[in-house]
C-alpha cells in the first residue's frame, strides 16, 4: 500500500499555493499581521484555471499520477473559483509545541502528525475552527464539510497553507485549492483522515470535486 502525499508533487501546486500571495490589487490591498489580504478577483481566477488545467495534464500525463486509466481521463471536477473563499485566519498556536495527532490512515495504519494550531476564521457567514497540522515543513488541514460525500470525497479533502503566508497569528487559507487524496482515484494508496474536530457544518463550495470512477 502506497501512502498518500500531503501535497501533490509538481510545480502545479507550488504555483497554487503562491496565488496567495502573487496577484494582489495593489492600490486596493490591505495588510493583516504582514499578510496581503487582498486580491485582484479576475487575475485571480484566470490563475487558478491555469494552474487546474496543469493539474489535470499532470494526473493525464505523469507516471506517478494516481489516475489508473489515463487513456479515458477527461479532467478533475471543480467548482467555480470564488475569491470569497479564500480568507485569512487567526492563529491560535498550541503552547506545548510538543503537541502530537496520531492520524488515522485509509488502510487502518497511523501517521503522527505535529499540532501546529487552531484557525479561526467565518464562512459563508458562519464562525469555523479548524486544526492545522504540520509533517516535516509542510502545514496542512485535512477536513470534511456539508459537501462530503455528496459532491465532495467522503474522505475528506486537503489544503496546504504557503509558509510565506503564515505567521504566528495568522493565515491564508485558500478553500479553492483544497483536493482530494490519491486514494480517491486509486485503492493503492492509504490516505490521512481528517480528525473529528476538522468537520464543517458549512458547505465548502469550492476546490475539487468527486465523481466516483471519473
Amino acid at each position: 500500500m502506497l501512502k498518500n502525499k500531503l501535497f501533490l508533487t509538481g510545480l502545479f501546486l507550488f504555483a497554487l499555493l503562491v496565488l496567495y500571495y502573487a496577484f494582489f490589487d495593489g492600490a486596493n490591498s490591505t495588510s493583516i499581521d504582514g499578510l496581503d489580504a487582498t486580491i485582484n478577483p479576475e487575475t485571480y481566477r484566470q490563475q487558478v484555471t491555469q494552474k487546474r488545467a496543469e493539474k489535470d495534464n499532470f494526473m493525464r500525463t505523469n507516471a506517478e499520477s494516481p489516475i489508473l486509466d489515463k487513456s479515458s481521463f477527461r479532467g478533475l471536477r471543480y467548482f467555480a473559483s470564488d475569491p470569497s473563499y479564500r480568507v485569512v485566519a487567526r492563529l491560535e498556536p498550541f503552547a506545548d509545541k510538543t503537541q502530537k495527532l496520531v492520524v488515522s490512515m485509509s488502510d487502518g495504519s497511523e501517521e503522527v502528525y505535529e499540532k501546529f494550531a487552531h484557525a479561526v476564521f467565518s464562512l459563508n457567514g458562519e464562525a469555523c475552527r479548524l486544526l492545522v497540522v504540520k509533517l516535516a515543513n509542510t502545514y496542512s488541514i485535512l477536513f470534511r464539510d456539508a459537501t462530503s460525500t455528496k459532491e465532495t470525497y467522503g474522505g475528506g479533502r486537503y489544503i496546504e497553507l504557503d509558509p510565506t503566508q503564515l505567521t504566528d497569528n495568522h493565515a491564508v487559507i485558500d478553500f479553492n485549492t483544497a483536493y482530494n487524496p490519491y486514494c480517491a482515484y486509486n485503492p493503492r494508496y492509504a490516505c490521512p483522515l481528517p480528525p473529528a474536530e476538522n468537520k464543517l457544518s458549512v458547505a465548502v463550495k469550492a476546490g475539487e470535486k468527486y465523481i466516483e470512477h471519473e
